[in-house]
């Protein structure tokens, strides 16, 4: 593994149909005197992405996100630009057919009472831009979120997803409007009414919908998702299986993208398809639980300069280390160093360079294992692999407001100290936890005593 950024944001590129989402907000107290229509008085106007815009607004919370869409010129375009902008997705724009597709949603009392739409029809034309495909087949994972409009049948963009869906993992939302998915996919996610509506079966329940539709489309995992009930995943030759939800009360607009993004962050990460969906169900289920689309308010953070290009976020704490058998110790140290901040990274010696630190024998655990591990603490947001013996170049790069060593070093004999304090940053050493060491942990495991 090359030194960089690793996992826990990795680069998502969703490929797909955007809109502009609106909502009008007001209360209902009387009817229209002359037809049985409510009468709203509007308290407010709330905008937003929507379709693939609002699935990499939902990616970008925890990865990396790039948006490959079609996109006008028009005004609606400009202010849904500066909403993708503000929530962190960068933008690749196909060229767009048409205004930009508006969904206007009347809302009183929590819930929508008409929709409007405007605009269209949306579809992709010409040829695909330079570096798109470069851009396709290098991401950690590609979601496909498909509304119709057209982008998941371009041909270019087809024959590039097929050649990717063969190696790396691609995600396909579909729609009844649009496209199949490309054979090879490593995960697709039509809810029960598209799953129907593709297997021409309206009576058959999630499993079999499923178990049909991964043998169809030559997927190598297919999850219905059944809304507040859960999801069926199958894949080929395996039967399937299901993943139950939790029941609350909220709004399900948006939980279908909510999933989708899940799910691909999770594989990008190097799940199974079966944890993918764990993961989605839980992220959609409390997604409905805050509000849903309408409870998203899109900001406009400026851009770090920081690894992966993520967006501020408050207090950013780093330690290091080889941890190359996480035990008691190592996880107290992490506890205690993310109770600092806002986030913690983790900055993990290559392969090369415990070697060169611990000598013959070690690492004993590769830098991929040894970073799934940390990563699967939640006390840890990201991990950083570097190939220095001193963290100091990688500190640079990182620039994190706390640096936190373990031990009973003093500041001043660290020779990072002086690096981290350049930019404003405090050096924090926190205590050990006696008789807790890799080299104490090796030394059980070699004689069969407790470490």
């Amino acid at each position: 593994m090359p030194a960089g950024v690793v996992s826990r944001r990795p680069h998502v590129v969703v490929v797909g149909d955007t809109l502009l989402d609106r909502d009008v907000v007001g209360r209902v107290e009387r009817l229209c005197p002359d037809a049985p229509a409510p009468v709203v008085d509007v308290e407010g106007t709330r905008a937003r992405p929507g379709g693939a815009g609002l699935a990499a607004v939902l990616a970008a919370a925890d990865a990396r996100t790039t948006l490959v869409t079609p996109l006008s010129g028009d005004a609606e375009a400009v202010e849904l630009r500066s909403l993708l902008d503000g929530a962190g997705v960068d933008v690749v724009p196909l060229p767009h057919e048409g205004a930009t597709r508006v969904k206007t949603r009347l809302r009183a009392g929590g819930q929508s009472i008409a929709r409007i739409d405007t605009g269209g029809p949306g579809r992709p034309q010409g040829r695909l831009p330079d570096g798109v495909a470069e851009l396709v087949v290098g991401a950690d994972v590609v979601l496909v979120s498909c509304y119709g409009a057209g982008t998941s049948g371009l041909e270019p963009l087809r024959a590039v997803l097929a050649g990717r869906a063969l190696v790396r993992p691609v995600v396909w939302d579909p729609h009844p409007r649009g496209a199949d998915p490309v054979p090879g996919c490593a995960l697709v996610t039509p809810n029960l009414a598209e799953a129907q509506h593709r297997a021409a079966a309206r009576g058959p329940d999630g499993d079999f919908l499923a178990e049909h539709l991964v043998r169809r489309w030559s997927a190598r995992a297919v999850a219905v998702t059944c809304g507040e009930r859960g999801a069926w995943v199958a894949t080929p030759g395996g039967g399937s299986s299901f993943v139950r939800a939790c029941a609350v009360d909220g709004d399900s607009c948006g939980a279908g993208d909510r999933f989708a993004a899940a799910a691909a962050v999770a594989l990008a990460r190097g799940s199974t398809a079966l944890e993918a969906v764990e993961d989605a169900v839980e992220a959609a289920t409390a997604f409905v639980a805050s509000g849903g689309a309408g409870g998203l308010r899109p900001g406009t953070p400026a851009r770090a300069d920081r690894p992966g290009g993520e967006a501020p976020t408050g207090t950013l704490v780093a330690t290091g280390g080889c941890f190359d058998l996480l035990h008691a110790g190592h996880v107290q140290l992490l506890e205690e160093a993310r109770a600092l901040g806002d986030r913690l990274v983790v900055m993990l010696n290559s392969d090369a360079s415990v070697h060169r630190l611990k000598g013959p024998g070690r690492p004993v655990q590769t830098v991929h294992d040894r970073a799934r591990v940390l990563l699967g603490l939640s006390c840890v947001d990201d991990v950083v692999v570097f190939d220095d013996d001193d963290p100091r170049a990688a500190l640079r790069r990182l620039r994190p407001d706390v640096w936190v060593k373990g031990g009973d070093y003093t500041a001043a004999e660290l020779p990072e100290a002086p690096v981290v304090r350049s930019w404003g940053g405090r050096v924090v050493i926190l205590p050990t936890l006696a008789g807790r060491s890799t080299t104490a942990v090796l030394h059980s495991i070699r004689t069969g005593g407790p470490s």
